[in-house]
């Protein structure tokens, strides 16, 4: 019989062989990249209850899966640098995310029709999301984020996000009326704003003294982030709103609040050391353990639901890149932002958890959805930067032609 501890241990072993893992594919192919997070899905799947039985879903995993689950959707909101995505980025970023919608509740309806899927909304909101929490390190180490394309690319993914967050916040939570949802929804932005003015005005008082806490064994900015955390996922979880909205709104507010501060870029390395080097691969991992691919050999119900899925990603998220951009970007850009925006997988995973702890979607619809958002991380990435590169070099061609 496995026990408790013994899970976890396999679990935080995995974990730590998921960036072994991901170093030796770098090494045996430069230009394939490979996020860690797909590797933490896949031995998940491997060691749980549908695989080889290595570990069990249990309190303890469940609880270090949803604190993985809040750090990660944390990170999402502080990487919104609104300085940098502000005026046409930004509102290209929404209109192309409201096309995207459009098209994905379009898509999801007739599947919905067609008694392919439950709920329409639910598979929808998984089409339009955008990974840009999982793919921004492969665009920093790639030199990606440069001229016109970074800041198209940050708002893009920054929309992709909070939109999805605030339709699940709005669709799956609690049982009341939807009127009810929203103004909870506007009592919580509310309180957010208050808390939002008083951390900085706190902080701007007394950063000097959290500051020179860095180094010390109290680590009282990393506690006090932690605290602020928990206290917005506390109170979005007591108003009856998903805790990823008040993860989320807690990442903004601490990117807004400590942007101009000294010493910042110390804190965000403890922080990123905290959530992924501990916190975030429990959510991932767990995921892949609550998977049962065996689900995907069902019929239609099934794997073949996988290429057409990831073909929905292509359509719902590339297509307003190609049309939008057309003033902005060449046209080898576009197709990255595309190709990029079309990456997707922490929100799918999210969504298809809770949409089917909450009934509200198939156990194979959800398995389809992640297998086509993990394809997604594996292919898209790879193609755009390379359609990119090429774009660059043909680009240089003609400016250097006499």
């Amino acid at each position: 019989m496995i026990r408790d501890a013994d899970s976890v241990l396999i679990v935080v072993a995995v974990a730590a062989s998921g960036p072994l893992l991901a170093a030796a594919m770098g090494r045996l192919s430069k230009e394939l990249i490979v996020p860690i997070v797909v590797f933490e899905i896949v031995l998940g799947a491997l060691i749980g209850p549908h695989g080889l039985k290595f570990a069990h879903l249990d309190d303890t995993l469940n609880v270090l899966s949803t604190l993985g689950l809040a750090m990660l959707f944390f990170f999402a909101g502080y990487e919104i640098d609104l300085a940098v995505v502000r005026g046409r980025p930004l509102t290209l970023a929404v209109v192309g995310w409201l096309i995207s919608l459009v098209l994905a509740y379009s898509f999801a309806g007739v599947l919905a029709a067609a008694g392919l899927v439950i709920s329409g909304v639910l598979t929808g909101s998984a089409l339009c999301t955008t990974a840009i929490g999982t793919i921004l390190p492969v665009l920093r180490d790639n030199d990606q984020l440069g001229g016109r394309f970074g800041p198209a690319m940050l708002a893009a993914g920054a929309v992709g996000e909070l939109g999805p967050i605030l339709i699940v916040t709005l669709v799956l939570t609690t049982t009341s009326n939807r009127v009810s949802q929203g103004l909870l929804l506007g009592a919580f932005v509310v309180l957010t704003v208050l808390a939002a003015i008083a951390s900085s005005m706190s902080v701007k008082r007394w950063w000097a003294f959290i500051a020179r806490s860095m180094e010390t064994s109290g680590q009282l900015p990393v506690r006090l982030t932690v605290l602020f955390l928990a206290a917005l996922v506390v109170l979005a979880d007591h108003l009856g709103l998903d805790i990823i909205l008040g993860a989320f709104a807690a990442g903004m507010i601490v990117r807004g609040v400590l942007q101009d501060r000294e010493d910042v870029e110390a804190l965000n390395s403890k922080l990123e050391a905290l959530g992924f080097g501990f916190l975030i691969p429990f959510f991932f991992i767990e995921s892949g353990m609550k998977l049962d691919l065996s689900a995907l050999t069902g019929g239609f119900d099934g794997i073949e639901k996988v290429p057409l899925f990831l073909l929905a990603f292509l359509v719902v998220r590339g297509l307003p890149a190609l049309l939008l951009y057309r003033r902005d970007l060449n046209r080898s850009d576009r197709i990255g932002l595309g190709l990029f925006s079309a990456t997707e997988l922490p929100i799918v995973v999210a969504i298809t958890s809770l949409g089917v702890q909450e009934h509200e979607m198939r156990a194979t619809t959800a398995v389809a959805l992640v297998t086509a958002a993990v394809l997604s991380v594996l292919i898209f990435p790879t193609v755009a930067m390379a359609i990119r590169a090429r774009g660059a070099r043909a680009q240089a061609a003609t400016a250097g032609s006499p």
